[in-house]
């Protein structure tokens, strides 16, 4: 097994992470409306996390955007490459999640992260981090609103509510299912907030989540059982999972 290790140069503490994010926070492009929702592909990333054993796994699913049905798939572990943080979480994992995605044997097309985009206290979550760095759409869907406010959605499917940052709005509270918690999307990089709130729903057609999320989290949850398995001594629960959950939101 191939660990991810960390970049030279990856910042070592919050103050380099916060510079990091204000510095590529500029590049964020928020004036394109990203590929039509049910078109090419559409790849789900998520991570799971062992941190007594310091590793971090990552996944990337790619569907037909039209069918749902599974293009290509691909997994990496690495090293956690940096402190649990709030609102610094992209740091821990964007090395693992920069791999996965150069394992793909195929383009990712619209990137969806179980994250933040814009809706992050620094504006600056992983859909807009990882957007930037590749240069790909993305966007963040997210199971809480983090630290923000919004009222509740009326109870049908594809209604919405904005979600506030004060009076500022950073991105919509989505009902993907009628009477259901909504979901929390957010602008990453190169689509419209209407273009990511089109694309959530075109990607649950039967749950509340995403199948991008769905996908992408069982199979880096299996990467990571793997991972655990393989090294001595690795602590695990007695279900096989790995001894320590992943965080929140990204």
């Amino acid at each position: 097994m191939t660990i991810v290790g960390v970049p030279a140069g990856w910042p070592a503490s919050e103050e380099e992470a916060r510079a990091v994010q204000d510095e590529l926070r500029g590049r964020v492009v928020l004036g394109q409306p990203g590929p039509p929702p049910g078109t090419g592909r559409v790849t789900g990333v998520d991570v799971a996390y062992d941190d007594e054993l310091d590793l971090v796994a990552a996944a990337a699913v790619v569907l037909d955007a039209a069918t749902l049905d599974v293009v290509a798939e691909a997994t990496a572990v690495g090293r956690v490459s940096f402190p649990y943080v709030p609102g610094l979480l992209a740091f821990r994992e964007l090395p693992t999640v920069s791999a996965v995605l150069d394992r793909l044997p195929c383009p990712p097309g619209l990137v969806v992260c179980d994250g933040y985009g814009l809706a992050h206290p620094r504006r600056f979550g992983l859909a807009s981090h990882l957007g930037v760095l590749t240069d790909l759409p993305a966007i963040g869907v997210a199971k809480n609103p983090f630290t923000f406010t919004y009222d509740e959605p009326a109870p049908a499917r594809g209604s919405s509510a904005p979600l506030l940052a004060g009076a500022e709005e950073v991105g919509r509270a989505l009902r993907t299912r009628d009477g259901v918690k909504p979901v929390f999307v957010s602008v990453g990089h190169r689509v419209s907030l209407a273009g990511a709130l089109a694309h959530t729903l075109a990607l649950t057609p039967r749950f509340r989540l995403p199948e991008t999320t769905r996908r992408a989290d069982a199979l880096c949850r299996q990467a990571l059982r793997e991972a655990a398995r393989g090294r001595p001594g690795a602590p695990t629960r007695p279900d096989g999972t790995p001894s320590a959950p992943p965080p929140p939101g990204r």
